[in-house]
């Protein structure tokens, strides 16, 4: 009966080093470009929500007459309030969604500079004003 001596496979330790180095120049190229693709795709997502809130707010006041208050807030669109008779909803499917920040929406009725009501989310840093992905989001009608 022979034996054989199996040589040992695997890799070096050099080897798995070039391997990692690799990686981590792959990672920290790619990294940036990545997160920052997260950020404009957060403020998308905030533009899109705030239109969806628009247009249950229009079928709000279509049905009842008007907008609700700002007492009244974006849960008018879910929860009935005590003194609208005509309302006929719920007008979202779900509940009210936060920013994708996770703060919920800024909502005023009147709104300024004339409009009907304002929907505003504070960005990244959830302040009034900023730059970039800190920069405010505004519907108005």
């Amino acid at each position: 009966m022979q034996y054989r001596r199996m040589r040992n496979s695997g890799f070096t330790l050099l080897e798995l080093l070039v391997v990692l180095l690799i990686i981590a120049l792959l990672a920290g190229y790619v990294g940036p470009k990545l997160f920052g693709e997260v950020g404009k795709a957060k403020i998308k997502t905030a533009a899109s929500q705030m239109k969806s809130l628009a247009d249950a707010l229009d079928h709000y006041r279509l049905d009842v007459g008007h907008y609700p208050t700002t007492e009244q807030g974006l849960t008018a669109l879910n929860t009935k309030p005590n003194d609208e008779p005509k309302w006929q909803g719920p007008y979202l499917t779900k509940d009210v969604p936060n920013d994708p920040w996770d703060r919920p929406y800024v909502y005023r009725r009147p709104g300024e500079n004339g409009h009907d009501f304002d929907l505003i989310s504070y960005g990244a840093d959830g302040k009034p004003g900023g730059t970039d992905e800190d920069a405010d989001i505004s519907y108005f009608q």
